[in-house]
């Protein structure tokens, strides 16, 4: 069983440091991490760690929103785990799918991920008046 880490930011300006360095503490042997929006389906370090990934290792990230911003996109990506018989933890919610509570608790997050990523999206956005 291996921790594997995968760490992300959304902007050329941010930094990965203290995601590197708190999946480093919590003992992921890997980590592949990028720059790159949420929003993006195609994530070229997140699809390397997906294929390095073996059944019985760990996929750690420090965040939920880190992996994905729809509850589509995380569900899936919790299925497709699950069938590969790969555990993930979110360190910052201490949550883990490999019981079922974990998993419950991760599918109720990821449509709160995605409120947040949405109400996000809605401040950030010009104001208009639709009339």
């Amino acid at each position: 069983m291996a921790k594997i880490g995968y760490a992300r930011v959304s902007t050329q300006d941010q930094s990965l440091d203290g995601q590197i360095d708190t999946l480093e503490e919590y003992g992921c042997e890997r980590i592949f991490s990028e720059k790159a929006s949420g929003c993006k389906t195609k994530r070229t370090e997140l699809d390397k760690c997906l294929d390095y990934l073996r059944e019985g290792d760990v996929l750690v990230i420090y965040k939920l929103d880190r992996l994905g911003r729809t509850t589509k996109q995380l569900i899936e990506l919790s299925q497709w785990l699950d069938e590969n018989n790969i555990d993930l933890h979110i360190i910052d919610m201490n949550v883990s799918t490999k019981d079922a509570m974990g998993k419950m608790f991760f599918t109720m997050m990821s449509a709160f991920a995605e409120l947040e990523a949405n109400l996000l999206s809605e401040r950030t956005k010009p104001f208009s008046f639709n009339i």
